[in-house]
């Protein structure tokens, strides 16, 4: 049985909330602890959902397959006319086909770092933005994170993300094509980014992240892999709404569900995290680039 299989829903609930900022970690522990979870301690169960980074490295960052490094570049338009990103390049001289990896509403976390590398020792150039580095960058932990993205001018934010993607493309150890792969509010920008690029990306994974608005469907020239989790009304219905513009444009996408899984079932720093759905979404993610990149 998953772990997240053991998790009172109600709790869950609660966690995803606090994840996307309407209450506070402080509020969510009170409103957690208040729950009866018959043998378990409620409050215990709410704080194992909190994210344990240890466990988020399957990848290190010594390995030798891979090269990481920070790069700063100019991001015109964006929150400070500045950015920067880890970049990850596979053993080899290259080109390489190149892949962008956004981060949660909390900025560049060990987690993502850690989705970076393991898309380099498959082959790809990777590059994972910090969108908070503008404002001094990961604080080192995710409730300052959520905060400080939050106060950010989003539109701003997009604009550095759009430019990071236009970054790795022309990269010199990128082949020129692009594909990109984001979690939850991460996810929402692979469809911001395939309505802004047009012919520009290559192919988009979305992880349990907001779809598109219809209307500017018709706008996305890439390929998507779309990753639900079966038990994420509010993302699920976002894509239910986008599926018939998806048809109608004639967007090449394959959707994914996830049977009892939770919103954040790829993250591995948390219980959310499942392990059989994540590694079937991971090899189909992979898999999906070495086609289409």
């Amino acid at each position: 049985m998953s772990k997240q299989l053991a998790l009172d829903p109600r709790i869950v609930d609660l966690y995803d909330q606090y994840c996307h900022g309407a209450i506070d970690r402080r509020e969510f522990l009170r409103r957690s602890a208040a729950l009866s979870v018959g043998g378990f301690a409620a409050l215990e169960m709410a704080m194992s959902l909190l994210p344990d980074y240890a466990l988020a490295q399957t990848i290190s960052f010594t390995d030798e397959r891979i090269k990481p490094v920070y790069v700063d570049y100019p991001s015109p338009g964006g929150t400070s006319g500045m950015m920067r990103g880890y970049l990850v390049q596979p053993r080899g001289d290259g080109p390489f086909p190149a892949v962008l990896v956004i981060h949660e509403n909390r900025g560049l976390n060990p987690y993502i770092e850690d989705v970076a590398r393991r898309i380099a020792v498959e082959g790809f150039l990777a590059l994972a933005p910090d969108g908070l580095a503008p404002v001094g960058g990961y604080p080192g932990n995710d409730d300052d994170g959520r905060a400080l993205q939050a106060k950010l001018d989003q539109s701003k934010l997009r604009q550095d993300i759009v430019n990071s993607a236009m970054y790795l493309k022309s990269h010199p150890l990128s082949n020129g094509k692009l594909g990109a792969v984001g979690f939850c509010w991460g996810g929402g920008m692979v469809g911001h980014l395939a309505v802004t690029l047009g012919r520009d990306m290559n192919a988009g994974v979305p992880f349990y992240g907001p779809a598109p608005a219809s209307e500017n469907v018709a706008k996305i020239k890439a390929p998507l892999l779309i990753h639900l989790a079966s038990n994420d009304e509010r993302i699920n219905a976002s894509w239910s709404a986008c599926e018939d513009a998806l048809k109608q444009h004639k967007v090449s996408y394959t959707l994914h569900m996830y049977e009892n899984t939770n919103h954040g079932f790829h993250n591995n720093s948390t219980p959310r995290y499942d392990e059989t759905a994540a590694n079937l979404a991971w090899e189909r993610t992979i898999e999906f680039f070495k086609n289409n990149l």
